[in-house]
């Protein structure tokens, strides 16, 4: 079986995974921890100061920007994801970042090289653009004057006489910081999420600068006896559940990368559709059509016997986790998700009512409160990360023609 840490952190923060999905990245193991995650979480959001997690925002910022100075010589440097390629691509002048990069991707890039040095950054940190000056836009929302910035599918709305609008107006730039890296290469530096960075950075009025840490500000996220007592009448049920499922149900999916890889495109087809797990065994059902149906376009698209009966066999050898588990352990498994997604779900809500600036969706009419994207949580070594997102909305929001993105005009 794999490590949980593998899918958690992969040790750079490119990719992180849902907390539902520990199920089937990693088993026991994986169901046990997001178990855990969420008990932490009603803890922390019931005034425990002993909570074992700690919590960041997800900002909806784009593009991805690393900075910081490069341990080989001592230079300041942006970059993209591709700081962590065999061979690391980072930017150190207006005439790196012109050869590599076009478009709205060149120009942050290049406003990031000119402003960030004067932050004095010490190490490689890692954040994501909210805006450039030219971003900002003056709307009015509900009769409301706002400023607002858009950089992907959420707009972030600030009121126009607050203090904080005052700040975003003289800047250049905004970045929310949510990684720390530490080592003495690229290749061999590892992330610490949930630090505190844009405190710690030198102040600047062209860089709006905001740490990702989770506060709850407005005095409004702590749970009520009857919200905690729902959150832990969830946990319960999907204690007593996880403990109905075999491992050997949960290692066919986790140790076979073939139906790992089927089950969470199945999983995500589904959320894209907009569509919940209401069903547990219709879902297993439809799981099984969809591989089988998958792997006969696959023998398809195939010339010759040999690549048919390669596919044939590959079909036969993955459709076997389904013959050979009962199924009512497998719909035990999704039922379990189930409530891990259920329990997630209700402290987002709750971690969502901290937030002091406003996010909307854009639409043809005007504009729509929504959710912010969602939340990391973090465990208090500060290297385990798990996605919050209330998948079903975000993603309905990200892929939904009715909704403007910032990339569109």
């Amino acid at each position: 079986m794999k490590r949980l840490s593998s899918f958690l952190t992969e040790d750079k923060n490119t990719h992180m995974e849902h907390l539902e999905d520990n199920l089937l990245n990693a088993g026991v193991d994986g169901a046990r921890d997001s178990i855990n995650y969420l008990r932490s979480l009603r803890d922390m959001l019931a005034g425990n100061s002993k909570s074992q997690v700690n919590v960041t925002v997800k900002w909806d910022g784009a593009p991805a920007v690393f900075a910081g100075i490069d341990p080989s010589d001592g230079k300041f440097f942006v970059a993209k994801k591709g700081i962590f390629n065999k061979n690391p691509k980072v930017y150190k002048t207006k005439a790196d970042v012109d050869a590599d990069t076009k478009g709205d991707l060149n120009t942050k890039l290049n406003l990031a090289l000119r402003y960030l040095p004067a932050m004095n950054i010490k190490g490689v940190i890692q954040g994501d653009f909210l805006y450039a000056k030219k971003d900002i836009k003056k709307v009015q929302i509900n009769g409301e004057p706002y400023i607002t910035f858009h950089p992907n599918t959420i707009v972030y709305a600030i009121p126009e006489k607050s203090r904080l609008a005052s700040e975003i107006l003289r800047s250049e730039i905004g970045v929310v910081w949510h990684t720390n890296y530490r080592g003495k290469s690229f290749e061999s530096m590892s992330a610490s999420f949930g630090e505190k960075i844009a405190s710690n950075l030198k102040g600047s009025r062209s860089v709006w600068s905001v740490d990702a840490v989770y506060k709850d500000v407005t005095g409004q996220a702590t749970m009520t006896k009857t919200e905690t007592d729902a959150v832990t009448l969830l946990l319960s049920a999907a204690g007593k559940q996880f403990n109905k499922i075999n491992k050997a149900t949960f290692d066919g999916i986790t140790e076979n990368e073939d139906l790992l890889v089927r089950v969470k495109t199945y999983v995500n087809v589904q959320v894209r559709a907009g569509q919940k797990i209401d069903s547990p065994s219709k879902f297993v059902s439809g799981l099984m059509e969809y591989i089988y149906e998958y792997y006969q376009k696959e023998i398809d698209k195939r010339k010759s016997e040999k690549g048919k009966a390669s596919q044939e066999e590959k079909r036969k050898e993955i459709m076997s986790y389904f013959s050979n588990t009962d199924k009512s352990q497998i719909v035990g498994l999704f039922e379990l998700y189930n409530l891990i997604v259920d329990a997630k779900l209700m402290i987002i809500r709750k971690l969502d009512k901290a937030k002091t600036v406003g996010t909307f969706l854009k639409t043809k009419d005007g504009y729509k409160v929504t959710e912010q994207e969602g939340f990391v949580a973090i465990d208090r070594m500060g290297k385990n990360a798990v996605k919050l997102v209330d998948r079903l909305q975000f993603s309905n929001a990200n892929f939904s023609p009715d909704y403007i993105k910032g990339w569109q005009k």
